[in-house]
């Protein structure tokens, strides 16, 4: 497995155009590898996710995926082609010092949703609700999605001094986008804070796997650091 980050140029017209459609994005990830390559395997799958740094200062394209890719067609649509710079490193070296007990600063995001079974006995199967994926629209909501997630993934969210879950939600929005001649719906939100490694062996797989639904359009790359600053070491 590797992990990637590339910066991309907000001042370019390809750069708006990738991060204004999650769909456009997930194709140009797509194509930093081979029609051959491994997209998806028992390792892990390429998960990707956009990062807006602090004062909208810039944008980081971040990509976990199980062959190393080539972001050249990136640079030259989105970057900064004289400066053809991206980063890759090997993930296994990570992966492999996890271990249960460990706590990590963490970053994700996600598409809190559910499929709906029921509404409280007002609505019924000829309404069309049930079956229908519904997206977690209210930060206690998408808090306990994490909460709620997070055993069968090998973590557990630690609690802050005030004995609440320590963790930020934030970039929270309602996104709409062409996909073919279809519209996509997603309700989006970025989480940070603190979690413990409960089992190491599922924890490395959500690290390479991700959580939650999405996957293609952005979401459910989870990266942990030890601190806020280097997450891609």
């Amino acid at each position: 497995m590797f992990i990637s980050r590339i910066p991309l140029n907000k001042a370019r017209y390809g750069a708006r155009q990738l991060i204004s459609s999650p769909y456009k994005m997930h194709a140009a990830v797509e194509c930093a590898f081979p029609p051959d390559a491994v997209r998806k395997n028992e390792e892990g799958r390429i998960l990707w996710r956009l990062d807006t740094l602090m004062n909208d200062k810039g944008v980081w394209l971040y990509v976990v995926s199980p062959e190393k890719p080539d972001f050249m067609h990136i640079v030259e649509q989105a970057g900064w082609p004289l400066q053809a710079e991206w980063e890759t490193k090997n993930y296994a070296p990570l992966l492999g010092r996890i271990a249960k007990g460990q706590r990590w600063h963490f970053k994700l995001r996600a598409n809190p949703a559910r499929k709906a079974s029921e509404d409280k006995g007002r609505r019924h199967r000829s309404d069309g609700i049930v079956g229908k994926i519904q997206g977690h629209v209210t930060t206690a909501q998408q808090v306990q999605w994490l909460i709620d997630h997070s055993e069968s993934h090998g973590f557990t969210i630690l609690e802050n001094e005030a004995r609440q879950p320590d963790v930020v939600v934030k970039e929270r929005h309602k996104e709409q986008f062409k996909r073919g001649d279809a519209t996509v719906t997603l309700v989006t939100a970025v989480f940070e804070g603190w979690l413990e490694v409960t089992d190491a062996k599922l924890f490395r797989e959500t690290l390479c796997q991700g959580i939650g639904r999405a996957k293609g359009f952005g979401c459910g790359l989870l990266t942990i650091a030890p601190d806020t600053k280097n997450e891609i070491e």
